[in-house]
């Protein structure tokens, strides 16, 4: 019985050797600015101009962190958009347990429905968890996801409030906020325009999201096929772990 247990503890031990606590950030774990800081970011969560309204819990700073081999690869999909007066925009990428937390909470607040009108204007907010915009795990609390899309080189837009409300999928690009390259939604647009084949986008558009999607496949990424900007590197160092140490800077 005493083997037993001392075999139980020693296990235990390699678990916790193997698992980092929740708010331990591994050393692999990586500012993007750090490895390029030609990278433009807009950490949406850590305002509140999002589908929730306020900013979310757990971020802290607006930092982009990742892991290093998902970083690398951003900045070898960088090295080949510069030349072409491009540069990648990214909106999020390692995302806390706590704010995926702080979704579901949200998701089941029925009467909190005040960023629908631009967000998810034709979905009930009830049906977002079925048709997979929201779930209680996400594949950015293991740190090599990322949300993004292409602007052009010296993109300053306007902050997303100064802009009259009107639905992220509106079909003229003026009437949502200026992201970079017109991708047919909004970033964070829950319908089924944002899919990333959706054929009720412009043929320009599509070709707009054709360009990030061959560059990231190119650099090993995949694609979420729902949301033009969803993206997970294939070789990820930690597929099975779901981190949630802040965001800090």
């Amino acid at each position: 019985m005493r083997l037993l247990v001392l075999s139980l503890l020693a296990l235990l031990g390699v678990a916790a050797v193997r698992r980092p606590a929740g708010d331990d950030r591994p050393d692999d774990f990586v500012r993007l600015r750090d490895v390029d800081p030609s990278i433009l970011e807009e950490v949406r969560y850590y305002g509140d101009f999002n589908f929730v309204g306020t900013r979310i819990d757990g971020y802290e700073a607006p930092v982009i962190w990742l892991t290093r081999p998902a970083a690398e690869a951003l900045a070898r999909v960088q090295a080949e958009l510069r030349p072409q007066g491009l540069t990648l925009k990214v909106f999020d990428a390692y995302r806390p347990q706590r704010a995926v937390d702080h979704f579901v909470r949200w998701s089941y607040q029925g009467l909190d429905q005040a960023m629908k009108p631009f967000f998810y204007p034709e979905i009930p907010k009830r049906r977002l968890f079925a048709e997979g915009y929201i779930a209680s795990r996400s594949g950015h609390s293991r740190g090599s996801t990322v949300d993004l899309t292409i602007a052009p080189l010296g993109h300053v837009p306007a902050p997303p409030e100064a802009l009259p409300p009107a639905p992220c999928d509106h079909p003229d690009p003026a009437q949502r906020p200026d992201e970079g390259l017109d991708m047919g939604t909004a970033y964070d647009c829950f319908s089924e325009r944002s899919h990333t084949m959706s054929e009720a986008v412009s043929p320009a558009q599509r070709a707009n999201r054709l360009l990030l999607k061959t560059l990231m496949e190119r650099h090993g990424f995949r694609n979420y096929h729902k949301e033009w900007w969803h993206f997970t590197l294939r070789e990820e160092p930690y597929p099975d772990r779901y981190f949630d140490f802040p965001v800090t800077e």
